[in-house]
């Protein structure tokens, strides 16, 4: 439930991050120096609505100015009505982080003056947030990187620079979306480190539903900061690279500020505090201004928005419903039998599912893997989802979300190879045919109408028939196993499969054909 009133509020002051302590990571690209780097996330919330508007959430390639409410374009007289739905996404969020979730939280108004921002302002949460603390624990190696703070606030509009026309083009569609600011205590010692945190972040946010973590559309951005020291020195200056939409892009620019740094302090310069922007092209940063030329944000209370509070019994239905996250996910997968890397290929294709509005969550390779494991053998499962599935996929240039075979159809595939009814051979071939013709039809009548149903094992005439013709196809190979040689052997074998399009089994392929060698 959700409850807002008006009570007088005063300004909370902002502490300063603490910088944790670690172990000294001494690391060979700049030898003797620490580097502190600390990351703020700007993630869109997949909400289908607005946060404090009625309008539709746009999406990429809509037509510019058209999911634009007189709210998002800052007319006089309009009010703000905030978004349910993207509360419950933050606290989901929020909770998926370990952070504290705070009974009261409030908005503010951020002033700056620039072509995107039609009111002036932008309502954001900086002295209040919706929640603090916490940490996420990254996938590699035994380090947890603290949560600042976690606040909701709106997206500007998108501004295009047209170079013919020498005009700035505004699409107001981006303005007033859901976002939130999740911001980082400065624990990464490393470019690899935030590269981690950033990729575990974005399968936490996919996992609960509450982003789709896409940096490519602009709907997962970072502020990376960046310090570096001489071991058992005091922290340096931070500088802020702005608005990076990769995470190659962002190791690059921690690597090029880091080499930056050092190289002014090793020839006694000092580090000015600047904000810096990233040139992809020369893979290195620029200024965009210093500490003394930004702006002054001039943050007050919004007089329009009351105060946001939460009840414990809310926070509560949340948290009972929230889905398992990966960390969890990882270990019951483990439990099951998978080995460390089929694990962390099914991990690493779920964390790319779809993800759907207001918290509907998207089905990936995990609850893919889930539904076919009932009654099944997971290593078996995993082997043909892994290796099989994903393997024709990725050679049509496809990823998972365009998979074509359905669970019923992979499972009766698994158990008719297991059956013995059809080999391991025609079972690829019959999953081919259902990918490339997209293929409804169950793989029990795809085996008959392909005629890739196996050949049985008492009856061995077909087979006898099909090794007789791989000797005369390969006669030298033939003559070498008589003489003793049985690793040629496999080459007859392979033959034979390939003219009994998969039919025959191998190992019994394999016994005719010493019977038949030896006569």
């Amino acid at each position: 439930m959700l409850v807002r009133r008006c009570p007088w509020r005063l300004y909370q002051l902002w502490r300063p991050r603490q910088i944790h302590t670690r172990e000294q990571i001494h690391d060979k690209r700049w030898p003797g120096w620490q580097v502190i780097i600390g990351i703020e996330v700007h993630a869109q919330i997949k909400s289908r609505r607005k946060l404090f508007s009625e309008s539709f959430t746009s999406r990429p390639g809509e037509t510019p100015n058209s999911t634009v409410s007189t709210f998002d374009a800052a007319f006089p007289g309009t009010l703000p009505t905030l978004n349910p739905k993207c509360v419950e996404l933050a606290v989901r969020t929020a909770l998926a982080l370990n952070s504290k979730v705070h009974y009261h939280s409030a908005f503010d108004r951020k002033h700056y003056f620039y072509s995107d921002l039609p009111a002036g302002y932008q309502i954001t949460q900086r002295y209040s947030p919706l929640a603090s603390g916490g940490y996420i624990k990254l996938s590699k190696g035994d380090v947890s990187v603290g949560i600042t703070q976690i606040q909701l606030e709106q997206d500007t509009a998108k501004s295009t620079f047209d170079g013919l026309r020498r005009t700035s083009l505004i699409d107001l569609n981006r303005a007033g979306s859901s976002l939130m600011e999740i911001v980082s205590e400065p624990d990464m010692r490393s470019p690899e480190e935030a590269a981690d945190y950033v990729r575990t972040l974005q399968a936490v946010l996919r996992c609960v539903g509450s982003s789709d973590g896409n940096m490519e559309q602009g709907s997962f951005r970072c502020d990376v900061n960046v310090s570096v020291n001489k071991h058992g020195q005091p922290h340096g200056t931070r500088c802020e690279v702005k608005n990076i939409n990769s995470v190659k892009f962002m190791t690059t620019a921690i690597t090029s500020e880091v080499f930056r740094h050092i190289e002014l302090l090793e020839s006694g310069r000092p580090v000015p505090q600047d904000t810096r922007g990233f040139d992809e092209n020369k893979a290195e940063t620029f200024k965009l201004r210093s500490k003394a030329d930004s702006p002054d944000y001039r943050y007050m209370p919004d007089p329009n928005i009351p105060p946001l509070l939460l009840f414990e019994e809310y926070i509560e239905t949340i948290r009972k419903t929230m889905p398992d996250l990966p960390a969890a996910t990882r270990v019951r997968l483990l439990n099951l039998g998978l080995s460390e890397r089929d694990t962390d290929v099914l991990m690493a294709i779920d964390s790319g599912r779809e993800v759907g509005f207001d918290g509907e969550l998207g089905k990936g390779a995990v609850a893919y893997f889930d539904s076919l494991t009932r009654r099944r053998d997971p290593r078996v499962v995993v082997n043909w989802m892994t290796h099989e599935l994903i393997g024709q996929l990725t050679a049509r240039k496809e990823t998972f979300s365009d998979n074509p075979v359905s669970v019923e159809q992979l499972g009766e595939l698994i158990d008719l190879v297991q059956d013995n009814k059809i080999t391991g051979t025609s079972g690829k071939s019959i999953l081919k045919h259902i990918i490339a013709n997209r293929s409804s039809s169950a793989p029990s009548v795809l085996a008959k109408e392909l005629s890739l149903e196996a050949v049985s094992e008492v009856d061995n005439v077909s087979t006898r028939a099909w090794c007789v013709e791989a000797i005369e196809a390969l006669p030298q190979e033939a003559e070498a196993v008589r003489q003793g040689n049985p690793r040629v052997l496999n080459k007859l074998v392979g033959k034979v499969m390939q003219l009994s399009r998969g039919r025959a089994d191998a190992q019994n392929a394999r016994v005719v054909l010493e019977d038949v060698l030896r006569k």
